[in-house]
């Protein structure tokens, strides 16, 4: 058996919480007035997970993308999907080639997915069959093309986004596929001071450019401090809850579960809200997962995970009442105090 990792020093501590807070500083200066979204990609990148980015066109999504990549030195590629985009246009194809000898040979040339970051722009435009091509890029970071496997770069992240309101010529994503996103981060329009802002100080939106960048190791730190995050037992315990709690024949299912979800989550799910958790406790300066963390990131995790049955669209409830529900319901510790005995004075 492998040893448990000790628990990260303050002397080891401070060096990834100072590399989180100058990623966001940057972010922060380049990218106006989303900070809470950037702290959550922070966590998804920190996770190793992919993130689904909903929102409607001209909110920055490409920007973020781009944007990060710069910062962390990382390679960075767009698919703009399309109904006729084929998954030989986003993994590869072989192309018969002839070589010097003058020898016709099968030549691989790799897609755009051999990439650090890949943004999938409008990924609910391409068909089913080129969606599902990147199933095996999200879960195994491989590439199989004609019997040979190829690894992706490390680190791989897919950023998707699609448009919640253009529906016409679209293909949702299949359950299966949402599964494989560690976040869905809804992309909100900003207040007019930040757009004052914009208009007043960045000619045709022009984004600045980085004041400070990552160096390779950089990134390799934060990994392993990722790896040192302790979370307790009450923390997992509490997280496996929410999860069992969020299918309707679950023991402490509340009101809103019962009523109207028809699945809930997923095993993936609970590790995900544990990874993602751990990477909020880092960008906060923590050694240890604490409740607070895990109710931060519970939102984004699940609100792509649980499906609502027709009876919730016609009493107007969404996954974010029923996640609250969740939340609220469930106690922290599990011990549930007789109706007749209060706490304090």
């Amino acid at each position: 058996m492998s040893e448990k990792p000790t628990l990260l020093s303050p002397n080891e501590l401070a060096p990834a919480s100072e590399l989180t807070a100058r990623i966001l500083e940057q972010m922060d200066r380049i990218l106006l007035g989303r900070a809470e979204l950037h702290r959550l990609v922070l966590a998804g990148i920190l996770s190793q997970g992919h993130i689904l980015l909903e929102g409607l066109p001209g909110l920055g999504k490409t920007a973020l993308v781009r944007t990060i990549g710069q910062i962390m030195k990382l390679d960075f590629k767009r698919i703009q999907f399309t109904p006729d985009l084929m998954p030989s246009d986003v993994l590869g194809a072989h192309i018969l080639q002839e070589n010097p000898s003058g020898v016709r040979e099968m030549t691989f040339h790799p897609g755009p997915v051999f990439t650090h970051i890949l943004l999938a722009d409008e990924i609910n435009r391409a068909s089913p069959k080129t969606q599902s091509a990147l199933l095996e890029t999200m879960q195994e970071r491989t590439v199989t093309l004609l019997g040979t496997t190829r690894r992706l770069p490390h680190p791989f992240f897919v950023l998707a986004s699609q448009n919640p309101i253009e529906l016409e010529g679209t293909y949702p994503l299949p359950e299966a596929q949402l599964d494989r996103f560690l976040f869905r981060l809804i992309f909100n329009s900003v207040d007019q001071e930040v757009l004052d802002a914009i208009i007043s100080g960045r000619r045709r939106g022009e984004l600045p450019a980085p004041t400070w960048q990552m160096e390779t190791r950089d990134l390799e730190t934060l990994f392993g401090a990722m790896e040192r995050i302790f979370l307790p037992r009450p923390v997992s315990k509490y997280i496996a809850r929410l999860v069992a709690a969020s299918h309707s024949e679950g023991a402490e299912a509340p009101e809103l579960v019962k009523r109207y979800v028809t699945y809930g989550a997923s095993p993936r799910a609970a590790i995900a809200i544990a990874e993602a958790a751990r990477a909020r406790a880092l960008i906060q300066g923590r050694p240890t997962v604490g409740f607070e963390d895990v109710k931060d990131v519970v939102h984004p995790v699940l609100n792509h995970r649980l499906i609502l049955n027709f009876q919730a669209r016609f009493d107007h409830v969404d996954t974010t009442q029923v996640i609250q529900s969740l939340v609220s319901t469930l106690s922290e510790t599990g011990i549930r105090l007789p109706d007749d005995v209060k706490l304090g004075n």
